[in-house]
């Protein structure tokens, strides 16, 4: 069971990139939910695979013997869903019904950086990622869907409040 949550049911065996399948499998999910009228399930689903991470991720690393092997992504997942919650609450109390073609942005800007985030690993991202074990493994992906929920909610911003206006 530990290898199925590590994995995401195997999307960590997905070559090349497995974090960025992972990752891209997390926003299809989340669209799902958003679309089904579940837009809730996005935040929940992010807190459930952070608790599933912390579960699974030790058993999986003492079986493997590896520090952070790259088919564990479940803390890509949870980074991912924790980036997109940033955006999905907002759309879904201002009433926006349709995530995948009216609000692309909302699911591809929270995609892109957190992607940017999590390869790149700027300073608590970094820091957390050179941590090892499952802290390491688990915290900078939650760093980086932090950061790049917040970016993407500050993007939000200057396009709605400065760029959209001025472009009339």
């Amino acid at each position: 069971m530990s290898r199925l949550v590590a994995t995401f049911f195997g999307a960590g065996f997905l070559r090349p990139a497995s974090g960025t399948w992972a990752s891209a499998v997390a926003v299809a999910l989340a669209v799902a939910a958003y679309q089904a009228g579940w837009a809730l399930a996005v935040p929940a689903g992010a807190v459930l695979a952070v608790v599933a991470g912390f579960l699974a991720v030790p058993p999986y690393l003492r079986a493997t013997g590896g520090e952070d092997p790259s088919e564990v992504v479940i803390d890509e997942v949870a980074g991912q869903l924790l980036a997109l919650s940033f955006t999905v609450i907002p759309l879904w109390r201002h009433g926006v019904a349709d995530l995948a073609l009216g609000a692309w942005p909302g699911w591809l800007a929270p995609f892109l950086l957190f992607r940017l985030f999590d390869i790149w690993k700027p300073w608590l991202v970094g820091r957390a990622d050179r941590m090892g074990g499952t802290v390491g493994v688990m915290l900078d992906d939650l760093w980086a869907g932090l950061f790049a929920g917040l970016c993407a909610v500050g993007l939000a911003g200057l396009w709605h409040g400065l760029v959209q206006p001025w472009l009339g």
